[in-house]
């Protein structure tokens, strides 16, 4: 449907809804629950340098309106999915793919950029910076712009395609770390990744996670992560992917108009594996309901 269509870093995409990397596997595991090329595109699990078993179990808790996590970037390292986790997801799904990636060093970031880049399927970069540096004491690689700017400069310098930067909401200025990334190449920001949780067992006296705290998702930060694609939105000149709390098609239509591109949806999809093709089928009423003739007409529309 032509109205529903946007521009992402120059690739075009038939609606703006991307299910969020941790939330969408390979992609080829939803596929018997509906047609995902319905979707704009998705962002894959989050792939590093070596494979990672990830963190210890329990690694989730429920909340009022969320969920908290700790996986830990289990993934089976990027040498497995260029050989077998592309070639699977080929068979089902006929668009570019969005490759989430980490690292725990610059030189990581680099390594795994290049060599997702070279795959044909891969349309954009993906890259978290919400991973620790061991190099540097463990801090988040994107809780300090200088960082970020690093992570950002080094991706650039390896490839050509689009590099969209994941931020972590868990600073003090995003805007700073924003615009330090776009200042280095970056084609995008995509925001928000998770707020820091946790809970503690009343019986127990103790944390339900093993990892002590984890990732908050769901619908409760979604006032979070609309203020802060906002604020972004509203310093940079290169598009933003809005995520975080979104689970129905009007939260699509705010984050548009708080100034995002494309919206990802994570948490809803654990909750409801159909999720994004609900919203897509959802969000032509919700148009006409608010006197919508095309979603390109409305990004930035409140800013």
């Amino acid at each position: 449907m032509e109205r529903l269509k946007v521009n992402l870093c120059g690739i075009e995409l038939d609606n703006p809804i991307i299910p969020a990397s941790g939330t969408f596997g390979f992609g080829y595991e939803f596929a018997d629950i509906y047609d995902i090329n319905k979707l704009g595109t998705f962002s894959f699990k989050g792939t590093t340098k070596d494979p990672r078993f990830g963190n210890p179990t329990p690694r989730a808790a429920e909340c009022t309106a969320g969920i908290i996590n700790s996986v830990g970037l289990q993934n089976p390292g990027v040498d497995k999915v260029i050989a077998e986790e592309l070639p699977k997801l080929s068979k089902v799904f006929n668009k570019k793919v969005m490759a989430n990636i980490g690292g725990f060093s610059v030189e990581e970031y680099a390594y795994v950029a290049e060599r997702i880049a070279e795959c044909e399927q891969v349309g954009w970069l993906e890259v978290n910076i919400s991973c620790p540096n061991v190099h540097g004491g463990g801090m988040a690689m994107g809780a300090d712009p200088n960082m970020a700017a690093a992570v950002t400069k080094a991706v650039r310098k390896v490839t050509d395609k689009p590099v969209i930067i994941k931020l972590s909401p868990n600073v003090t200025d995003i805007v700073s770390i924003a615009k330090a990334c776009e200042a280095e190449g970056a084609d995008g920001i995509s925001l928000i990744n998770t707020l820091l949780g946790m809970r503690i067992n009343l019986k127990t006296r103790k944390p339900i996670i093993a990892n002590k705290m984890g990732g908050f998702s769901g619908p409760a930060v979604f006032p979070v992560a609309l203020r802060m694609v906002y604020q972004v939105a509203s310093n940079v000149k290169i598009p933003v992917v809005g995520l975080g709390g979104v689970s129905r098609a009007e939260d699509v239509i705010e984050m548009m108009l708080a100034g995002a591109t494309a919206v990802q949806v994570g948490a809803a999809n654990l909750i409801d594996p159909a999720a994004c093709s609900d919203i897509i089928d959802k969000l032509p009423s919700v148009m006409d309901k608010y006197g919508i003739n095309k979603l390109s007409d409305i990004i930035g529309g409140a800013l």
